[in-house]
């Protein structure tokens, strides 16, 4: 029998300290090493363009993903962009680098940067499909458990 899939109906919102719970939920949920609640909140202290990808009303709404991303001279860097793990190999990650890139223009960014894990594959082909290129390696980058550290790919995408 054939699953039937409906449409989600998603929106972006600012993040606020409101979202922290579910945030902290996908972000514990996605990743090894995580963000923390001052992570995320020091985030938003600095003013860094941090967005919600949401489904569902509004006060019963559903987290699909979310970004951090800071803004340079000529440059954005993003810092966080994650895809709560029940909603992965959805398209998601493109909408939100979508809206990251056209926000980024609306700033006067000519690149945007971000790093990932060297072990994460999978996250380095949705940046390579999407057209950002390997411009370097960061060694000892990333902790990795027990004393370990692991490299960050380093990529770029040009935005002119």
């Amino acid at each position: 029998m054939n699953a039937v899939l409906h449409p989600i109906e998603a929106r972006f919102e600012p993040m606020t300290a409101s979202w922290f719970d579910a945030v902290l939920r996908v972000e514990q949920s996605a990743y090894d090493h995580p963000w923390s609640r001052g992570n995320f909140s020091d985030s938003l202290n600095a003013g860094y363009q941090a967005q919600l990808l949401a489904a569902g009303p509004e006060g019963a709404s559903e987290l699909l993903g979310y970004f951090v991303a800071m803004k340079g001279v000529d440059e954005v860097h993003l810092l966080n962009i994650t895809v709560a793990p029940e909603h992965q190999r959805q398209g998601w990650a493109r909408v939100m680098l979508d809206a990251l890139v056209l926000w980024s223009r609306s700033q006067g960014a000519l690149w945007l940067w971000l790093e990932v894990r060297v072990s994460n594959a999978r996250a380095r082909a949705v940046y390579e499909h999407y057209g950002f290129r390997h411009v370097g390696t960061r060694p000892a980058y990333y902790p990795a458990g027990s004393s370990q550290r692991e490299d960050a790919v380093v990529m770029s995408l040009g935005l002119s």
